[in-house]
């Protein structure tokens, strides 16, 4: 037991280091590494209560891919660093605003300002019955029936998220030959083999 709370504080400051150094850092490359030893030491936190198919997914899909994607879409991109130092202490205060607010709500949604929270009372009603079964399906039962829209509208999200990455990343450079895929398909025989015939004992 004492092993585990020192694990825990270990792991929940080094979360907090980490997710600091990400707003604090001036160079956009060091923020998403920082980022991503985030992501590493949340999901230790949820292995360490036991949730862990959403650890598994934490480090899958937000460390495997979108931190990385953050990564070549910071590298690609000509952010101009001298540019993003002169802007950061002007957004200051906007930026503590909100980060004020979020962590009001998380501190209210988890109980801490108010006795009767109704998360707090959801999860204490259906304890019982989230001790039954394992948490992948569990989290399978509420996903894909109770927020089966809003599943999918977060994944046309992240569809259009994509495609901006790609408009933003796709530039026209003169010179460059492209592959158009229709010309290739349906050119005629006689411009796709050419048959060459050598006569006997001569070579090419």
């Amino acid at each position: 037991m004492l092993l585990q709370a020192l694990a825990f504080y270990v792991f929940a400051f080094v979360v907090m280091t980490s997710a600091t150094m990400v707003v604090v850092s001036r160079n956009p490359v060091y923020s998403v590494l920082f980022l991503i030893l985030a992501f590493f030491n949340a999901a230790a936190l949820f292995i360490l209560i036991g949730a862990e198919f959403i650890a598994m997914i934490l480090v899958i899909v937000y460390v495997g891919a979108v931190a990385v994607l953050f990564l070549f879409v910071v590298m690609m991109l000509d952010i101009n660093l001298t540019q993003l130092r002169e802007g950061f202490l002007k957004y200051l205060p906007v930026g503590a605003l909100i980060g004020l607010v979020l962590f009001l709500e998380i501190l209210f949604g988890i109980g801490v300002l108010g006795s009767d929270s109704m998360a707090m009372a959801g999860l204490s009603k259906a304890g019982p019955q989230i001790g039954t079964i394992d948490n992948t399906r569990a989290i399978g039962r509420v996903l894909y029936t109770q927020y089966f829209y809003l599943f999918q509208a977060a994944g046309v999200v992240l569809l259009v998220a994509m495609i901006g990455a790609i408009v933003l990343t796709l530039r026209s450079r003169p010179g460059v030959r492209r592959q158009r895929i229709d010309e290739q398909l349906y050119r005629p025989k006689d411009q796709t083999i050419t048959v060459v015939k050598v006569p006997t004992r001569e070579g090419v």
